[in-house]
Formats: structure tokens, C-alpha cells, sequence
């Protein structure tokens, strides 16, 4: 257990804390569960946008966001707070609703959220049923079973993913193609951000409907993950989409990165990996650096045309 104590003397323990998926897992899968039932919230009441932008969550000064949702005449915002550990809904109106987040079901969660919102005269009815997690077949409204909440893991990987989030921020500010917000997919609880090519993809076979709205276009996609059931420890991805021959071949850095080649070609670079540098936010740059070359260099992409540094020179 030593190896998990936060020395706050070392900089990467500060801004990368170590994140043992084995020491939050049930906290992990809870908070996990509330991420879905607010973004089904959101998918429901935003507008439609393209690939799905629509349904996605934010890093905030002190926590989660959905952002404003439009609401009738009024616009609503669902924040998740890991400093105090509440969650609060606050509309354009000037009311606002809370309640704790330690202690409580999924169940008793669903049900206070939707109170919450109905007394502030928001009405949405959502699909019950968590998607696509191993660990989460019961309705929500029932699940008292998950009610894990350990405040301190919560905070860390929260803080994790504030330094995360700015990094990609910076990432995708050097790219001047179309590329998607920096945001958090609750149906597998990833940030994410994904560069696109401008030119349609192939057709894909099989996959919901979802997956070909989200593929429809070629992309390079780039995120972060706690772990889950597969990958036992918090990793970096990046993968493109389609996938062009000889990718795994490419180089990445830092040397620590790999191919994992199991399902396609999907570089990896695990947290703890990154950790371990002496500068891990400039790594973490230069292995989102090596992704996109390796993806957009074997998928022809025009480099000169999306090099913000390269355009700014003209």
C-alpha cells in the first residue's frame, strides 16, 4: 500500500497522482453509473449534433459539467463537484438544486436527480438501462448495489483528468482542421478528443448505428482511461480510423509506448509509464504527437494543411 502514498514533495505525484484501479474500483463503477444517468439527461434535451457531440460531459474548475442545456425559455447546467462532493443544477432562472454524492445507490441518485430537476421545472424521461457497462445490467431506478464513494479517489482522478484535459486542450489547439471538443464519453467514462481528415470513410460494416454516424468521416482519435475489466491500470489510446495498412509499424514515443495489436492497431501508453518521466505533461505531447503522425502519415493525411505552426509561418 506504501507505493500508493501521494508524496507531495514530487511533482508528478502532485499533478499525476498514482490512480490503482484495484484500490476505487466499486467507487470507479459508481461514479461511472451517475456519469451515465446525467449524460442520458443531456442526450435527451441538447440538440442533436454531428457524431454525437451532443451527449457528452466536460472537466470543470471542480469537477464534471454537462454545460448549459437548453430548456424551453431558460438554460440548466448539472455539475459534478469533487471538492465538496455534491452535485448541483443550477438554471438560468437563478434557482438551484443539491445533494451529496457520498453514501448513496445509483438508485438513490437517479431518484434525487430527477426530483431535483422536476422541483425546478425540468421534466426528462431517460432510458433507464445502463449502456454498454459489464457491470451494470440493472435499471437505475433499482440499483442498490453500487453505492460505493471514496471521496479521496474521486478527487484524484478528477484532478487527473484536469491535468489531462489541459494537455489535449493544448493538443488540439495546434491542429486547425475539424476536430471535436475536448469531452468525456460516459458509455465507457473516456476523454477524449479526435482529429478529422475532412474526407468521408468507408462504409462500415456491422456496428450500430451510433458507431457509423461517429465513423462516418476518417478520423484519428486520442483519449484516456481509469482501466477497466480488459486493461487493469489507467492508459493513454490512439487510434485511427480507417485503419490504413502498416500502422503498427510507425514509431511512438515515448519509448515506453506500444502497439497493441489484438484489435486492430491501437497505440497505448499507460499511465503509470508516463508517470515515471521527469516531464509528463511534455511527454504526454510528444506521444499524441507521434499518434497523429503515425495515423495521418500512413492514411496520406495533408499535414501542411492542418499544421497550425505551418500556416501561421505563411
Amino acid at each position: 500500500m506504501t507505493d500508493n502514498i501521494i508524496d507531495q514533495n514530487k511533482p508528478s505525484d502532485t499533478l499525476f497522482p498514482p490512480l490503482p484501479i484495484e484500490e476505487w474500483e466499486e467507487t470507479k463503477n459508481t461514479l461511472h453509473l451517475f456519469f451515465q444517468i446525467v449524460g442520458k439527461i443531456r442526450l435527451t434535451l441538447f440538440p442533436k449534433m454531428n457524431h454525437w457531440w451532443h451527449v457528452t460531459l466536460y472537466l470543470s474548475p471542480r469537477g464534471i459539467t454537462t454545460r448549459p442545456i437548453p430548456y424551453g425559455n431558460m438554460i440548466f447546467e448539472i455539475e459534478f463537484d469533487f471538492i465538496d462532493h455534491i452535485i448541483i443544477i443550477r438554471t438560468s432562472n437563478g434557482q438551484e438544486k443539491s445533494f451529496g454524492l457520498e453514501g448513496i445507490s445509483v438508485s438513490d441518485f437517479y431518484k434525487q436527480i430527477t426530483t431535483s430537476l422536476n422541483e425546478l421545472g425540468i421534466e426528462v424521461h431517460i432510458r433507464t438501462t445502463p449502456y454498454d457497462v459489464p457491470f451494470g445490467k440493472v435499471p437505475f431506478e433499482s440499483d442498490d448495489t453500487h453505492s460505493s464513494y471514496d471521496k479521496d479517489y474521486v478527487n484524484r482522478y478528477w484532478r487527473i483528468l484536469v491535468q489531462v484535459n489541459s494537455v489535449f486542450e493544448e493538443f488540439r489547439a495546434r491542429f486547425i482542421g475539424k476536430s471535436t471538443p475536448v469531452h468525456l464519453y460516459w458509455h465507457h467514462a473516456d476523454l477524449a478528443v479526435t482529429r478529422f481528415s475532412g474526407k468521408k470513410g468507408p462504409d462500415m460494416e456491422g456496428g450500430t448505428a451510433a458507431d457509423k454516424e461517429a465513423y462516418s468521416h476518417e478520423v484519428i482519435s486520442f483519449g484516456f482511461w481509469a482501466g477497466d475489466d480488459n486493461v487493469r491500470a489507467p492508459a493513454f489510446y490512439s487510434y485511427t480510423y480507417p485503419e490504413p495498412k502498416g500502422l503498427s509499424e510507425e514509431p511512438l514515443s515515448p519509448k515506453e509506448a506500444f502497439w497493441n495489436t489484438d484489435n486492430g492497431s491501437m497505440a497505448v501508453l499507460m499511465y503509470d509509464d508516463l508517470r515515471k518521466t521527469e516531464s509528463p505533461r511534455q511527454v504526454l505531447l510528444d506521444y499524441l504527437e507521434s499518434a497523429y503522425l503515425a495515423g495521418a502519415n500512413r492514411a496520406n493525411w495533408n499535414l501542411d494543411q492542418f499544421d497550425l505552426k505551418t500556416n501561421i509561418s505563411k
